[in-house]
């Protein structure tokens, strides 16, 4: 699948097939579209040529844009704009987001608003297809007159402004004019408003959220499975997500969650079904389930909602001219903007994280459930395989070890966007967004979160293998699940153990091995996309649909 750049209809599916999946892209040949391109071109070397004052043209830049420049200083301009955004260090930003950077700074100037040559272009794309990736890093951006420091070393890069921006290409850390030479180009300068063009946008913090987007939808199916098996291990009934409740509250992601977990549980031989009021099965027991099954539909709806709205803030923000001045090509017009003020990817960030952390807690809660005997309906305590030694204490240590995870990952749910310095470059920026920190945060509270959705994966399997013991003396829990959660069960299975066996749980005798392995290998499997992201396509499909 090649992505075409055009300015518009970048999806997060889009930006990930390229960010991660290596993509092929293309530049549109619309006609209209080039003819955008190269008449914000025209337009900016027409200005220059009649001695027109514009701002990072004609002028220095933020707080020094009293400075005019002479038509000898147009060049050096653009080179300072970019050359002295070389200023950080410290973490390294990963392949997949510089790649998401580079792919939208190419999207954006495509809107033909930024007043660049095509040649620019051009190269961001064959970058991309070659596979070459700037030296980026995770500090020195606040989102305010965009991603200054990190888009400096693309924008330096693909110029060949200096041997010392550092590529990687096959395996190998080059000087950038060594990478343009394997790539059939040579150094070029900056032609005016080309530095600031390259450099004034929102691409490396959004590109940095379009990844997290991406992942934070697959967790939220993933954490739908989670609850499919755990509502099987603990005797659930589907009434609380029958179709009138949620028609009598219907907040869209409430009515998609019930919905979602209906289909998730129909079949299964461990689901109460309570049609009509039905409950002669509870007798003795809880007539009705405990909140964090009875309440799901209600708790995860503005989860669902609210990663929903970021998504769809972040996909538009890919899709912007996002630099400042702005360009009509048809009028001629020159725009002073702020559209490099990166507040939605800040604020779609920060919600993000504050929803995974919701999303996380309910987890651990129904988990402490699941381990108490007072609480889970006859599984053993722990989730104990093996009950006959009297010595397994089960998954005790792993729940122990989610904890730790939920904490950190609801502490990096505190919101960034509305704190912090208000005074920067000279009080010029004198408001900022710190979308950078928000996105960069979001992308490491990813990193805990599925590391916490494997442990949770494989508690549910563990639990589901405990209550298909009781129920049928085999361990096999193909015999009690829905026929939605069978492929589910069996993807983490295989990642964390092998085949399900009739004679043992996942985890039978605590001496048998240790979890970790097992626990690693369900995260390398969530990490490669491939049989348990399968397992939750129907899931990850309606998400789409819901989104659309």
């Amino acid at each position: 699948m090649t992505i075409t750049l055009d300015g518009t209809g970048l999806t997060l599916a889009a930006i990930d097939a390229v960010a991660r999946g290596r993509a092929p892209v293309a530049i549109s040949d619309d006609p209209a579209v080039l003819a955008r391109v190269r008449g914000s071109r025209q337009r900016i070397a027409g200005a220059v040529e009649r001695g027109e004052e514009i701002y990072g043209v004609t002028t220095l830049f933020g707080g020094m844009a009293d400075v005019h420049v002479t038509r000898e200083q147009l060049i050096d301009v653009q080179r300072i704009a970019l050359w002295q955004h070389k200023s950080t260090t410290g973490p390294r930003l990963p392949e997949a987001d510089v790649r998401a950077a580079m792919l939208l700074r190419a999207n954006s100037l495509m809107r033909g608003a930024s007043g660049v040559r095509m040649e620019l272009i051009e190269r961001l794309v064959a970058f991309l297809n070659a596979g070459a990736a700037p030296h980026m890093y995770q500090r020195g951006s606040i989102g305010a007159s965009g991603d200054l420091v990190p888009l400096s070393y693309i924008g330096g890069s693909i110029l060949g402004l200096s041997p010392e921006f550092l590529v990687d290409l096959d395996g190998e850390t080059l000087d950038c004019v060594t990478v343009l030479g394997r790539l059939g180009f040579a150094p070029i300068d900056p032609e005016p408003k080309e530095g600031l063009a390259l450099n004034n946008g929102t691409g490396a913090s959004t590109g940095v959220a379009a990844n997290v987007m991406t992942r934070a939808l697959d967790a939220l199916a993933m954490s739908l499975g989670v609850h499919a098996l755990f509502a099987h291990a603990l005797l659930a009934t589907d009434q609380s997500f029958a179709p009138y409740i949620h028609a009598m509250k219907p907040h869209p992601g409430q009515v998609w969650a019930a919905a979602r977990m209906a289909d998730l549980l129909a079949g299964g031989q461990t689901i109460r079904s309570e049609a009509g009021g039905d409950r002669a099965a509870r007798k003795g027991g809880l007539i009705q389930d405990r909140y964090g099954i009875r309440c799901l539909p209600q708790f995860m709806g503005p989860i669902v909602d609210g990663l929903a709205t970021a998504a769809r803030q972040v996909e538009t923000e890919a899709n912007t001219a996002n630099d400042n001045p702005l360009i009509d090509p048809e009028t001629g017009e020159t725009f002073h903007t702020g559209n490099f003020l990166a507040q939605y990817t800040a604020v779609a960030m920060d919600s993000t994280r504050y929803f995974i952390g919701l999303m996380c807690k309910h987890i651990d809660s129904q988990i402490a459930l699941m381990i108490t005997p007072a609480f889970s309906n006859g599984l053993t305590p722990a989730l104990v395989g093996n009950m006959k030694t009297g010595v397994n204490v089960g998954l005790k240590s792993l729940h122990i070890g989610m904890n730790q995870m939920s904490t950190q990952i609801s502490y990096l749910g505190q919101s960034v966007a509305d704190r912090f310095p208000t005074h920067a470059e000279m009080y010029n920026q004198n408001i900022n967004s710190q979308a950078m920190n928000a996105a960069n945060l979001a992308r490491d509270q990813m990193d805990v979160t599925e590391h916490f959705l494997a442990a949770a994966l494989l508690t549910g399997v563990q639990a589901v293998e405990v209550r298909a013991l009781t129920e049928t003396g085999s361990c096999d829990a193909r015999t009690i699940l829905s026929p939605a959660t069978v492929p589910l069960y069996e993807a983490v299975r295989c990642a964390a153990g092998g085949e399900p066996e009739a004679g043992r749980t996942l985890v039978w005798d605590d001496m048998d091995g240790f979890i970790q392995p097992k626990v690693e290998g369900v995260l390398d499997a969530v990490a490669r996309r491939d049989a348990i992201h399968a397992a939750l396509t129907p899931v990850r499909d309606a998400l789409e649909a819901f989104r659309a």
